[in-house]
């Protein structure tokens, strides 16, 4: 047993099931015992790998999307770089060396912003960008943020964001709690009470134990983003795991030494996510009348120049380096790898007429 499951039952013990989003922000961000402040998650010695730490494609590929959006903004200056969940920081070091090389007489006048709430990771995103750190600013949350135009970015931020989920049984909705079963154990388990109508899914039929998935504290984020486009102007690009179109299901998933395992089996000690709602942060930027924009990972890393990146890269190179790009381009947008699983979104305002993604209707 964990130190943070222990003091989780005496919780439950004391006050009741909490919901299953308590549960996931005791998990991942507990003072003392929280997954995300005491533990290196990233990398192989970690529990998972992200894409920016597969490949240095990745991070270049959404520095000329920026770029893109930044000139179909006017070309605003100074704009501000402000990266969501920074992790290593390898993406915002891959991404301002290719802004370099786009724009090598304004690069400059690039402010950039890292947004992070872990003193440790912070350390480790200094380490990484080395002398771009001198020009760096890191904020607690996207309320810190200066004002002016934005070019938000973010990968895997909105999946550890805590969910609520509900269950249909027996005729009616139930919110999923975690309790103590019989033998005093943490037990994922129907809660007693009515949820709130408005959580619920509206016109869809659902079967007998169908689960729905919500997110708040995800839409809290983005209208925080969103708020900053209308009143600012900018852009915001974001990679996550997911699905564009609302669909029931218990995603909910615990993942430690990068294996699956139990959600409730270490707390404290695993990463827990679940899938993103695209279709749900799109509703909400487009309730500040911007334009939202989504694609699978695979098209929008294609579309974006990967191949051609990674030939420029292999060029020359030897047969064993040649073979690793290769295995990167597949991991990242290959549809058995992150190429169809990962989705993107992009926002901004109308006005700007944004590369490589699909308009998603207004809801």
């Amino acid at each position: 047993m964990t130190a943070l499951a222990a003091r989780l039952k005496r919780r439950v013990q004391a006050a009741g099931p909490m919901s299953v989003a308590e549960y996931m922000s005791a998990c991942l961000l507990d003072p003392a015992d929280g997954y995300y402040t005491t533990r290196m998650p990233f990398g192989a010695a970690g529990d998972f790998t992200t894409a920016p730490e597969i490949s240095q494609m990745f991070g270049e590929l959404a520095a000329v999307w920026l770029f893109a959006a930044w000139e179909a903004s006017g070309r605003p200056a100074p704009v501000l770089l402000a990266e969501l969940g920074p992790g290593r920081g390898t993406m915002m070091r891959d991404m301002l060396q290719a802004w370099a090389r786009l724009d090598r007489d304004n690069a400059a006048k690039l402010e950039i912003a890292l947004v992070e709430a872990s003193p440790q990771l912070a350390a480790l995103q200094r380490q990484t960008l080395g002398p771009l750190a001198g020009k760096a600013r890191w904020h607690a949350s996207v309320e810190e943020l200066p004002g002016g135009p934005t070019l938000f970015v973010g990968n895997e931020i909105f999946d550890a964001l805590p969910v609520r989920q509900y269950q249909f049984a027996g005729g009616r909705w139930h919110e999923r709690v975690v309790g103590l079963d019989e033998k005093g154990e943490l037990s994922l388990m129907l809660g007693p009470g009515a949820p709130d109508p408005k959580a619920l899914p509206q016109g869809v039929p659902a079967p007998e134990r169908a689960v729905w998935e919500v997110s708040p504290a995800r839409e809290v984020l983005m209208e925080q983003v969103a708020g900053r486009l209308e009143a600012h102007g900018g852009a915001g690009l974001f990679f996550d795991y997911g699905h564009l179109e609302p669909a029931y299901g218990d995603t909910l998933q615990a993942v430690r030494k990068h294996r699956p395992e139990p959600v409730l089996a270490s707390p404290g000690e695993a990463d827990l996510t679940s899938h993103v709602d695209f279709s749900a942060l799109a509703a909400t930027a487009q309730r500040h009348g911007l334009d939202a924009w989504t694609a699978t990972q695979g098209d929008f890393l294609l579309a974006m120049g990967l191949l051609e990146r990674a030939g420029r890269l292999g060029g020359g190179a030897d047969a064993e380096a040649q073979a690793r790009i290769r295995g990167e381009v597949e991991r990242l947008a290959g549809p058995d790898a992150m190429g169809t699983l990962f989705k993107v979104l992009a926002v901004a305002k109308p006005e700007v007429k944004l590369p490589a993604l699909r308009s998603t209707a207004a809801s």
